[in-house]
């Protein structure tokens, strides 16, 4: 199971790029991602290693003349990557027409290329995240002067100079809590000028225009005094725009990306839509960045799956080859159980923003999307740290040397629990939509209405009757104290999603590439297996 192409070997994304695209977009997709497969597994594969192990980005703070240039320095690998990805449309078409179809494209198939590029490089996925999220904020929200000047860069895809994009909200005091942001913002002419500092910018030093919040003079205390601003990091005359990077931080992963501390000191900045929205179209943003993430982190079970199940076709020990062992393949059906149901669970969110974005999307699809959002960006960021551990133990010691990919994908895997919002911060997302919106009735209410159509069976029996549990604890939830609520929403919100996934378990139990693995995921998920039950995992391996 040597994979030298990311793609051509992945039967669910087939299976839903197939039911999710039109023809004719679908044909361009299979040309495309096959070659961008076959990049990301070799090329790109390489020039990650370099970077993580000798190439990470470096401050050059000062020039020859002892001036501050804030430069950032990284590898010629690196750069071929930026020039590679950025050419296919990953972020491009979403914003203009695809030449060869002659309309654009649209988020499954971005978030297609971000699955694939995620298996070798989620650190450099981070900027395409960040740059995806600046391109869609200033498409919908910029004045048509500023979207002019700075999207057709934005959106480059070898037609024009690429700006990368950045998005900068964490500041020293506040962290997690934006409203005590302190950059300010004060007016001059046209324009504005920030003063401050964003304490972890990701991107900095690559990106041609970032998103920042400030805070205008005389605007109110708090989230709503938020104001949102497109700074670009050079003038026109190629100068710094009144920008610094104290430094670099020095991370356990993800080094593609550089994160710095950045100082604005009379940077020139340009109003992005209703200046008391600003946080509102940030978060908006950081919905879009949280799907990202959710495909980083598949792309990272996907690889470190691949990677397990090739060391143990290989490897021999007491005689056999590893795979050959009941338990090796009890392990490996339990990971591509959860992996396979859980990348259809992830792109039918996909769909769903698809048409949240596009305007189609009914009150109630809004609102089940953000709830999805949150559930899936949690599950699959600890899901990728644990399909990270559990391919560095099928290596054994060799899982733990830096000469395998395994050590890489554990630090890289880290970080997605903590990007765009840790457990916590998603669980309080849970609390919010229940207590506003009643969400967990529109929740139920579509999993019911889907597991009717079912038809009857044991695994549709056990889904249901935990369905069922879960709908009373959601009643119990919805009418106990703010306390309680955040007490038991991180635990209600990692049984939604599994409740979730069993209902797509179930629903695609019929595809031939699925067949056994929805039994192994609903077994698994919930503790079903007894001592003595029969080998279901070993069952699907020998097939397979």
């Amino acid at each position: 199971m040597e994979h030298n192409n990311f793609y051509i070997y992945d039967e669910t994304l087939h299976d839903i790029l197939k039911t999710k695209l039109d023809a004719d977009f679908q044909s361009f997709a299979e040309i495309e991602l096959t070659k961008f497969g076959e990049l990301v597994a070799n090329e790109i594969d390489q020039r990650a290693l370099h970077t993580d192990r000798e190439g990470e980005p470096k401050l050059i703070k000062y020039d020859r003349f002892g001036d501050d240039q804030s430069f950032v320095w990284v590898n010629e690998g690196y750069k071929q990557t930026v020039k590679e990805t950025y050419e296919t449309g990953i972020v491009g078409y979403l914003h203009k027409d695809i030449p060869e179809l002659g309309h654009k494209g649209n988020y499954v198939y971005s978030f297609a290329q971000g699955y694939l590029l995620s298996q070798a490089e989620p650190g450099f996925y981070c900027p395409v995240t960040l740059t995806m999220a600046t391109s869609f904020l200033l498409d919908h929200y910029a004045t048509s002067e500023v979207r002019e000047r700075f999207l057709p860069h934005v959106a480059a895809t070898g037609d024009v100079e690429l700006y990368e994009g950045a998005t900068f909200l964490t500041e020293r005091q506040g962290g997690s809590d934006v409203g005590a942001n302190v950059v300010k913002a004060v007016e001059d002419g046209e324009h504005f000028r920030l003063y401050g500092e964003k304490y972890f910018a990701s991107n900095a030093g690559m990106a041609g225009v970032a998103m920042v919040l400030a805070r205008k003079e005389n605007a109110p205390s708090g989230s709503k005094g938020l104001t949102l601003f497109a700074v670009p990091w050079r003038n026109e005359d190629n100068t710094l725009n009144g920008i610094k990077i104290r430094r670099l931080k020095d991370k356990l992963g993800v080094r593609a990306v550089p994160s710095g501390e950045v100082e604005f000191d009379g940077a020139v900045g340009y109003v992005v839509g209703d200046p008391t929205n600003g946080l509102k179209y940030m978060l908006e943003a950081l919905n879009l960045s949280r799907i990202c993430n959710t495909v980083a982190s598949l792309g990272i079970m996907r690889r470190a799956y691949n990677e397990a199940f090739s060391y143990a076709e290989k490897r021999t020990a007491f005689g056999s080859k590893l795979n050959e062992f009941p338990m090796v393949q009890d392990s490996l059906g339990r990971l591509r159980a959860k992996l396979e149901i859980e990348l259809y669970a992830t792109f039918e969110l996909i769909v769903l923003y698809d048409r949240v974005v596009s305007g189609a999307a009914s009150e109630e699809e809004i609102l089940l999307n953000r709830l999805l959002i949150a559930l899936l960006k949690k599950e699959t960021a600890e899901q990728a740290i644990h399909f990270a551990h559990e391919a560095i133990e099928m290596h054994g010691g060799n899982g733990y040397i830096e000469d395998f990919v395994t050590p890489r994908l554990l630090r890289d895997a880290q970080v997605l629990t903590v990007w765009e919002g840790t457990a916590n911060i998603l669980a309080l997302e849970l609390v919010r939509l229940v207590n506003k919106f009643d969400i967990h009735k529109l929740f139920i209410d579509n999993l019911e209405s889907r597991l009717t159509k079912c038809g009857d069976s044991s695994l549709v029996e056990i889904v249901a009757s935990k369905l069922a549990e879960l709908k009373e604890e959601l009643h119990v939830f919805a009418n106990i104290d703010d306390a309680l609520q955040t007490f038991e929403a991180k635990r209600l919100a990692q049984k939604m999603v599994r409740v979730f996934e069993s209902v797509i378990a179930v629903e695609i139990e019929s595809k031939p590439h699925i067949g056994l693995l929805s039994t192994i995921f609903i077994e698994d998920t919930w503790s079903l297996r007894k001592v003595g039950d029969a080998m279901v995992t070993c069952e699907w391996f020998q097939k397979k």
